[in-house]
């Protein structure tokens, strides 16, 4: 069993939801203690991918290969390294705890949603360990289909709008993004003489400068209305305010992170010449500053507190794409590293946001002031949440921007600066919401009777709370995982940055001997 260990993490979800499917709708407790079972087994089964992975080895490990669908060349090829390592372990922890969170929110079609969290599960997991391009695209358009319906189902007045839009923004980059798929799937028919979709293969393609940056755009497409990035981002806040909050806490802490991964993953190392060219630097870095600043200002303009947060990661997010493109050790690790650090907080802040609209059944800030006299837990939660998204030090926050800032100051002192700018405006929002929900009177009658967080709410926030800690305060362990996979990639880049310089500089010798 241990050798389909992966395989066992990937699928345990899934089979959680067959058992589901096959129960009875009116059993709703069953329904429920299984499903949590469920993602609670996978997330045990998924740490002992961390007992078995060697952190000193940077390929991909525990490697699982069998024919798929020989004909095209398909294989089902999963596998491992340090960066989709910790990406899976963040997907079981915090799909257990969504799944957890939802104990007495979903009170209708209880069966249905749980089946559909625990499918999302499994296709999540799936994108983050496939190596083979044909299989991360299935598993790439398996989370669409249940996130689609967790919203359409389960959201708020205008479920159906937001539904559609997420589903029609993320269909369409995926369609361009396929075009890039095929496009190297063909150009490896035409030099190696058969067809492939495994990533490790792909590589060796040699692709002229145009083919390439053709490629580079169509998975940008892709890849950038996942993060979102800015101007791809307008169906983000649709979704997450109208999204319960068990599909809130996944999309902003999981979903998102599939385009950030796949810059990662695809973009960097399979078109590194592109990637490094100063054109894709120059608008990948602008999208990104505009990102961090236009979100941290919208942010500000919010009477909306789950918008506020849902706009926060828009900000948030242009920093991961910021350290990826500074193309150096310490902006990539550290973008990995406040990608995970973007799932814990966020998904803490919109757990939040769960709990007091389970109770208040509103969301507008005005609604709200003085909650820390009735519900001092509850606060202290908040606070923890807050200052770790504003990345305060000794939090997990500061270490992934501090990293990243690191590495982009490398670069331009003229990107960090303004990436700075976001920091301070995090800051601004975050405190300003925090005072005018937490602090002063409690004016509103409604929130007097206001009970504090019960056993399963603190269980959920529990280990999140934990991991801000940890990771604030000894994140080497962290670091060390990403060391060796973030190295080869950065290698990769500046051998063909080398290469495009050395290409650059031929046609003067050529010139002067003819």
């Amino acid at each position: 069993m241990m050798e389909h260990l992966l395989s066992l993490t990937l699928f345990t979800p899934a089979a959680g939801a067959l058992v589901v499917m096959l129960l009875p709708a009116q059993r709703t407790r069953l329904i429920r203690w299984w499903a949590n079972g469920a993602a609670a087994a996978g997330f045990l089964v998924s740490l002992l991918l961390l007992w078995r992975f060697d952190r000193h080895n940077g390929g991909f490990q525990m490697v699982e290969r069998a024919d798929w669908i020989p004909m095209l060349g398909a294989k089902y090829l999963i596998g491992v390294d340090g960066i989709s390592l910790l990406l899976v372990l963040l997907t079981t922890l915090v799909g257990f705890l969504a799944i957890l969170s939802a104990w007495s929110a979903i009170r209708e079609r209880t069966k249905e949603f749980y089946t559909l969290m625990l499918l999302l599960q499994t296709g999540m997991i799936g994108v983050f360990t496939a190596l083979d391009f044909f299989l991360f695209f299935v598993f790439w358009e398996v989370t669409l289909v249940p996130m689609y319906f967790v919203i359409g189902i389960w959201g708020g007045p205008r479920k159906l709008y937001a539904a559609i839009k997420f589903f029609i923004y993320t269909l369409a980059g995926s369609v361009l993004m396929l075009l890039g798929i095929l496009t190297l799937y063909y150009q490896h028919s035409r030099q190696f003489g058969y067809y492939t979709f495994e990533i490790s293969e792909l590589m060796k393609l040699q692709l002229p400068p145009g083919l390439e940056q053709f490629v580079f755009w169509t998975f940008f497409l892709g890849f950038a209305i996942k993060v979102p990035m800015f101007p791809f981002h307008t169906w983000l806040p649709d979704a997450h305010v109208e999204a319960p909050t068990a599909g809130s806490v996944i999309l902003a802490s999981i979903l998102l992170k599939m385009g950030t991964y796949g810059f990662i993953r695809f973009s960097l190392p399979l078109l590194p010449g592109a990637s490094t060219s100063p054109l894709v630097v120059q608008v990948m870095v602008v999208l990104s500053l505009i990102a961090i600043v236009y979100g941290a200002l919208v942010c500000l303009m919010q009477r909306d507190w789950k918008r506020l947060v849902a706009y926060s990661s828009v900000s948030h997010l242009g920093f991961c794409t910021l350290g990826i493109f500074a193309l150096n050790h310490e902006g990539l690790a550290g973008s990995i590293l406040q990608q995970i650090n973007h799932g814990i907080s966020t998904g803490m802040l919109f757990l939040i946001v769960g709990v007091i609209y389970e109770r208040r059944h509103t969301r507008e800030i005005r609604d709200f002031g003085g909650l820390a006299h009735v519900m001092p837990n509850y606060a202290v939660v908040f606070a923890v949440a807050m200052l770790s998204s504003a990345g305060v030090p000794l939090l997990n926050g500061f270490i992934g921007e501090f990293t990243i800032l690191r590495g982009v100051f490398q670069v331009n002192r003229v990107w960090a600066g303004v990436a700075a700018l976001g920091i301070i405006l995090a800051a601004a929002y975050l405190l300003w919401l925090y005072q005018r929900t937490m602090l002063g009177e409690l004016h509103d009658p409604h929130n007097r009777g206001l009970h504090d967080l019960n056993w399963r709410e603190l269980a959920v926030f529990a280990p999140l709370i934990a991991l801000v800690f940890w990771i604030g305060v000894y994140p080497k362990p962290y670091f060390d995982i990403l060391d060796k996979p973030v190295a080869a990639i950065v290698e990769r880049l500046h051998t063909a940055g080398s290469s495009e310089q050395a290409a650059e500089r031929a046609p003067v010798g050529g010139g002067a001997g003819r």
